[in-house]
């Protein structure tokens, strides 16, 4: 009884944030991937909501077959924190849940997306079996990020991107990386952008921007100090600013006006921030092309040009007769 109570004090205030509202803003229905939802609400959990989230993503196939008595026991909890847990994920009860899940790891049995995913790489394992590994991850990272993504938000990143005099895209480490592949996407089709990975000059190239300008932020957690600074500066001065995130109530996307969401699949040396890469590019890929899209007549003229200004360095050309 007296766990319970205290289970219902720590969970309260969960419940309490309107779960269905909040999922509905960021472009989430009772249909997209399930575990790809509980992961990006997994630094909102604290106590017995996350140690329900922590069980259900550990072993998602035991918890759509289990009972609530039986997941609540499994998480060291009371099936009234379950109760609770179905409800900030936006289920009217535990069935919803269980049918959720229950139909998406099904898909990916069927897709062969569960190869090996979850599990630890071992020193001795044969690259085939990893290879397996890395590609069942990945292939489930893009399929939560398919579901996660909602293409209305694209639509308004990629407009505000055509029409913009400057884009700025901002990112730290790893992010810098993600960040710098769409600067040479943007540059090759006349789009000026510009990518900062320091912080000074990321600010400074942040303040000197105004209204009709785009600031992009990368990072995958949403709480690198670095990027949320540079885009708070970007969004004191009027710019448009968008921020490219796993976690929709990172404090980098309630800073954002338009926030783009990606899934990660955690391997073994490949923790969260490293696997975000890939659904990462896969986002800024389709945003590139939606930005290609309305820019058509301009945008193949300048990468034509851009094509032929190298083509004349590629090995066997340009070489005298």
């Amino acid at each position: 009884m007296v766990e319970q109570q205290a289970e219902t004090n720590a969970g309260a205030a969960m419940v309490d944030a309107e779960p269905l509202d909040r999922r509905t803003a960021i472009g989430l229905s009772v249909t997209d991937s399930v575990l790809a939802r509980i992961r990006s609400r997994l630094p909102e959990f604290t106590g017995a909501l996350q140690r329900v989230a922590d069980q259900v993503l550990s072993a998602p196939e035991a918890a759509a077959r289990a009972t609530i008595v039986e997941l609540a026991e499994r998480s060291g909890t009371s099936p009234a924190t379950v109760t609770r847990f179905c409800r900030a994920m936006g289920f009217e009860g535990y069935s919803g849940l269980r049918l959720g899940i229950a139909a998406e790891t099904g898909r990916s049995r069927s897709a062969g997306w569960t190869v090996d995913i979850g599990r630890e790489i071992q020193p001795s394992d044969p690259l085939d079996r990893v290879l397996d590994q890395i590609m069942a991850a990945d292939t489930r990272a893009m399929h939560d990020t398919a579901a996660l993504l909602d293409l209305a938000e694209v639509e308004r990143a990629a407009d505000a991107i055509a029409g913009a005099t400057r884009v700025n895209i901002f990112g730290a480490s790893g992010s810098a990386l993600v960040g710098e592949e769409m600067q040479f996407s943007l540059h090759r089709i006349g789009v000026p952008a510009w990518a900062w990975n320091d912080v000074h000059e990321g600010l400074a190239s942040a303040a000197l921007l105004r209204a009709g300008d785009v600031a992009l932020g990368i990072s995958h957690s949403g709480q690198t100090r670095e990027t949320i600074e540079t885009l708070a500066e970007a969004a004191s001065r009027g710019a448009t600013t968008v921020a490219l995130t796993s976690f929709p109530r990172s404090a980098l996307a309630e800073l954002a006006d338009i926030v783009l969401l990606t899934a990660t699949q955690a391997t073994t040396f490949r923790p969260d921030a490293l696997s975000a890469r890939h659904p990462q590019l896969v986002v800024l890929d389709l945003l590139y092309i939606a930005v290609a899209q309305r820019t058509h007549d301009r945008a193949h003229a300048a990468f034509q040009r851009t094509a032929q200004a190298v083509d004349g360095h590629k090995a066997g050309k340009g070489a005298a007769a």
